[in-house]
């Protein structure tokens, strides 16, 4: 099962510069979006609906044009789910989870805190109220495939500038340690009672590696890999060692992020 995880800093956006002509030819059974930044009747055309997929969505109700979730996929779904039950964060468009038998793959977009303190701490409010959520998902008897745009790196594997951003948002120590908090990289890390547990699949792949998915619009970032690694899929234990490969592709920008696509055995 190919699984694709991709913020595309708007749909339509990312749609002119060539990205559903890329995702067609991936193979790819699910996609997750984040920030489609559109309402749903906006990317109703073909030109963003590839042949043989259906697409559901969640809109952002509280500012048009903002934030906003989908999910494509080849198979259809046995369920959608939209909601969390925090109106504050669910009409921000944030979540959507698509359920197949035993199996769900949620799209995920965490707010960036990036833009001023208000945002910061309603960052800080989404994560603590996120984490028995979480948890209860990772004790459950579900498999699980958490894809999306966390707004955090995890280590300085993650980051091309480690020191000079302690104090940014996305990198603040109290962030890290709540991401960290929730991953296990080693088997023997996991404690699903106490929500640790969840298998962060590009670095279970690549334990060293240093690649990024996302890059400033500023200077020259791309060009001069200057990224951090914020986009993930991070699965319950069982699918541990049902990974087959990842990989983050930047070779095309439709974005200033980049699709990270994991294959799985299932």
């Amino acid at each position: 099962m190919r699984i694709i995880s991709f913020n595309a800093n708007g749909l339509r956006s990312a749609a002119s510069k060539g990205f559903f002509d890329w995702f067609s030819a991936q193979e790819a059974d699910v996609l997750c979006v984040q920030e489609t930044k559109a309402q749903e009747h906006q990317l109703a055309g073909p030109e963003f609906l590839p042949a043989g997929y259906r697409a559901w969505f969640r809109d952002a109700t509280t500012k048009k044009g903002y934030s906003g979730v989908a999910i494509y996929s080849r198979r259809e779904p046995d369920e959608i789910r939209t909601a969390l039950g925090w109106a504050e964060f669910d009409e921000e468009g944030r979540y959507i989870e698509a359920r197949y038998g035993n199996l769900s793959v949620v799209s995920f977009y965490i707010p960036s805190g990036s833009s001023g303190e208000l945002r910061q701490d309603f960052k800080f409010k989404v994560m603590e109220w996120l984490r028995p959520t979480l948890a209860q998902w990772l004790a459950s008897d579900r498999e699980y495939v958490l894809c999306g745009d966390w707004n955090i790196v995890r280590s300085a594997l993650d980051i091309k500038n480690w020191k000079s951003n302690q104090k940014n948002s996305g990198c603040l120590p109290p962030e890290r340690d709540w991401l960290n908090g929730l991953c296990a990289d080693l088997a023997d890390d996991a404690d699903r009672g106490q929500g640790r547990g969840w298998v962060d699949a590009y670095r279970v792949l690549h334990p060293q590696g240093e690649d990024y998915t996302w890059w400033s619009n500023r200077g020259a970032a791309r060009a001069n890999n200057v990224g951090w690694r914020i986009d993930y899929q991070f699965a319950t234990p069982g699918l541990r060692e049902r990974l087959r490969g990842c990989s983050i592709y930047r070779e095309q920008r439709f974005s200033d992020h980049a699709p990270f696509t994991v294959d799985y055995d299932l």
